[in-house]
């Protein structure tokens, strides 16, 4: 058992001690005799001597009605409390090769970086108690959201994020040195950084396998995701008139790079080739990491006070009672 508000229970002696003091200063009636030989011979009858101690009835009263204010209370159920001990940074490419229209989402053709982030939106609403940040990156890399678990806060950043924020290029081992930073001094129990690309390193001055060698060094798994179909991708142009119009254009993924990525640290590499592939993507890839940490704790408590705030209810109208009927003084 324990109590809510224990400090309560500090006013206990204080309550005790006051009424006693009072008791000691009330002034008892009484008759005046020459002598007192007579009534010492005499016996103090039952009455007499519960008078006597009728102020413990109120004393009673007192400390069980300040024990029900300090709300005792005793632990019913003991349960489990579940946490996702990771950390998520989503690494993006925005270069303008993610302006290929290639991915349909809800019927209509989207580009890559639109469907991108719509999947990470449902993944990102996967993984509640899970610290995730965003960074982005094309010709260099730019942190779009620090980890977090205020995840609306989240999304409202990863609207914010569109092709051409800054020159253009694909610097996927500033990209992944960038997220690096992010997560490195986390003391999650599980570090991971999720790469999608639809390019080649061709910016940056960091390798990304320099990068991914930092990462096995730092413990930090690297997913890797190519995003694409294969062969000619339609690429959003205007024409003359300034009407969209699409060019069919070749968009090469580096493979290689990404396989050796995520096999350098011990992670895995996947390929989209559709909007269907990449939901499919990252649902594996939660599934994947799933890092359960149980901590125990009481969640449900049964209130106690009725068992002290009733009886010293009890005993505050028994001495009312008494005084007022059997133990009633007249003057």
């Amino acid at each position: 058992m324990n109590f809510k508000d224990p400090i309560v229970l500090l006013l206990i002696p204080v309550a005790v001690v006051l009424l006693l003091l009072a008791q000691s200063k009330v002034t008892k009636p009484g008759i005046r005799f020459s002598s007192d030989q007579f009534l010492k011979s005499l016996r103090s009858g039952f009455k007499t001597t519960l008078s006597k101690y009728i102020i413990f009835l109120r004393i009673g009263a007192v400390f069980c009605v300040l024990l029900a204010l300090a709300r005792p209370q005793f632990p019913m159920e003991q349960s489990k409390i579940k946490t996702e001990g990771i950390d998520i940074v989503l690494l993006i490419d925005v270069s303008t090769s993610m302006l290929a229209e290639d991915f349909e989402l809800g019927g209509r053709r989207v580009n890559r970086l639109e469907v991108a982030k719509d999947v990470v939106k449902d993944f990102i609403e996967g993984r509640p108690n899970d610290r995730i940040g965003i960074v982005a990156f094309a010709g260099r890399a730019y942190t779009v959201c620090p980890l977090t678990l205020d995840h609306d806060w989240l999304f409202q950043n990863l609207d914010r994020v569109k092709i051409a924020m800054v020159e253009d290029g694909t610097a996927v081992g500033s990209g992944i040195a960038s997220a690096l930073n992010r997560v490195k001094d986390a003391k999650a129990k599980s570090k991971v950084i999720i790469l999608l690309t639809d390019g080649v390193n061709n910016a940056g001055k960091i390798s990304p396998i320099t990068a991914a060698e930092a990462a096995k060094a730092l413990g930090i798994k690297v997913y890797t995701i190519g995003a694409g179909t294969d062969g000619l991708a339609p690429y959003p142009v205007r024409d003359f008139f300034g009407n969209k119009v699409y060019q069919p254009i070749k968009i090469e993924i580096d493979e290689a790079t990404l396989k050796k990525i995520a096999q350098e640290t011990s992670a895995k590499y996947f390929r989209a080739t559709d909007t269907a592939s990449l939901k499919h993507i990252y649902q594996e890839i939660d599934k994947l990491e799933k890092t359960v940490i149980e901590e125990k704790g009481y969640v449900e408590y049964k209130e106690l006070f009725p068992m002290f705030l009733i009886p010293g209810l009890i005993l505050l109208l028994l001495e009312v009672l008494l005084t007022n009927t059997f133990l009633r003084r007249i003057p």
